[in-house]
């Protein structure tokens, strides 16, 4: 028997809701299906979309899992009947979605890659705000924490990106002819999170990523993945080459159990994949600390791929900057030192000991941002 090779990951990018991304996706659906090629829906969600829900005509859909939870039946992707169907293509809606508790995996994502493992060719959607790296900003913007968020990797490691693009003027006209939601709850969501800011600032970093996508993609291995971009006439979203070779940076994180770690991972492993450079993330252990927050931070890191190190030393700073040294790091992402009492304001604080300790390295100390 043959070696089943892995299959083709698409992802139809947005920067909101009502962009368009079901709609192209499932437009190439269609195409596929005209063309002979076996393809089923693995999961849509129409949202009343009347238009959207048009473009299912004649497709194949796989029944979805009734899955019981708190005295409810709540509907997932059934995959297991998906992988036995065995197609050649599986439209899946919701990239980012989080599974209800009982199901066999945690996240949509993780559904997709068992399709991909069996050799199933995947067309998905999924919007920018859904990224892990990008979550603070978004709340930052937008007032709004993202809740559903997928690891960057995942979306790096798609063989294709399509970024959807309309401008924010076009969507709120869509919300307003009632196209996206109900009117009432539409005149609702363009009060709150689609005001035009807010959809300006996404629409600017779903362009970003995939600029950086581009690049990305350009610059891999031969025969390099496609990116397409859907943007305005004239527009080019590709970054221009560096006129001299870069010289490889290594990021290091420095972790402590303070919930503001996660926004340090974030920050740091963002950076990195720009700069595409290694990242490593460091936590000193010391008596009495928050283990539980610890490993919670370092199983985070893990998950975006971050390649993670704990050290026993007695000496924090000192500790940091010997395995900076050691690993050949360019750049130290610390938090900010809490502030002191007054009788020991004079004594060096953990970042500027460990600044001292590193001066042939960049030491970047990320703020802690308040709405």
């Amino acid at each position: 028997m043959s070696e089943r090779h892995k299959g083709h990951l698409k992802v139809y990018l947005g920067y909101a809701a009502g962009v368009g991304k079901t709609y192209r996706m499932l437009e190439e659906a269609q195409a596929l299906k005209r063309q002979g090629i076996d393809i089923v829906v693995g999961y849509f969600e129409p949202h009343g979309r009347k238009e959207t829900i048009a473009m299912t005509e004649g497709l194949e859909f796989v029944p979805r899992r009734a899955i019981p939870y708190n005295n409810a039946a709540f509907e997932e992707m059934d995959t297991d009947a998906i992988l036995s169907r065995r197609p050649a293509v599986a439209v899946v809606d919701e990239f980012a979605h989080t599974n209800v508790p009982g199901s066999e995996r945690l996240k949509r994502w993780q559904d997709v890659h068992a399709l991909l493992d069996a050799g199933i060719d995947v067309i998905a959607t999924m919007n920018v705000q859904h990224l892990e790296s990008l979550n603070d900003q978004v709340w930052h913007v937008t007032g709004v924490r993202v809740r559903e968020t997928v690891p960057d990797w995942v979306i790096d490691d798609a063989d294709e990106i399509v970024f959807v693009d309309l401008t924010p003027q076009a969507l709120r006209n869509r919300l307003e002819r009632g196209v996206v939601y109900a009117s009432d709850k539409a005149q609702k969501a363009m009060d709150n999170f689609f005001t035009e800011t807010n959809l300006a600032a996404l629409r600017e970093m779903a362009m970003r990523h995939t600029a950086h996508e581009v690049e990305e993609k350009l610059s891999a291995a031969p025969p390099p993945a496609v990116v397409d971009i859907l943007a305005p006439a004239g527009r080019d979203l590709r970054p221009q080459a560096d006129a001299e070779p870069r010289r490889k940076e290594r990021i290091l994180i420095c972790l402590t159990g303070n919930p503001f770690s996660a926004v340090l991972i974030r920050r740091g492993k963002r950076v990195a994949d720009y700069l595409q450079a290694d990242c490593l993330a460091i936590h000193v252990a010391a008596p009495g600390e928050d283990r539980e927050g610890v490993e919670r931070h370092m199983s985070f890191a893990r998950n975006l791929r971050i390649e993670t190190h704990t050290v026993y030393a007695a000496e924090a700073p000192r500790a940091i900057a010997d395995f900076a040294r050691q690993q050949l790091i360019t750049q130290i992402f610390m938090g900010r030192s809490a502030p002191r009492p007054w009788y020991r304001s004079l004594r060096e604080t953990v970042v500027q000991a460990v600044a001292a300790h590193s001066r042939e390295m960049q030491v970047i100390i990320v703020a802690s941002r308040r709405r």
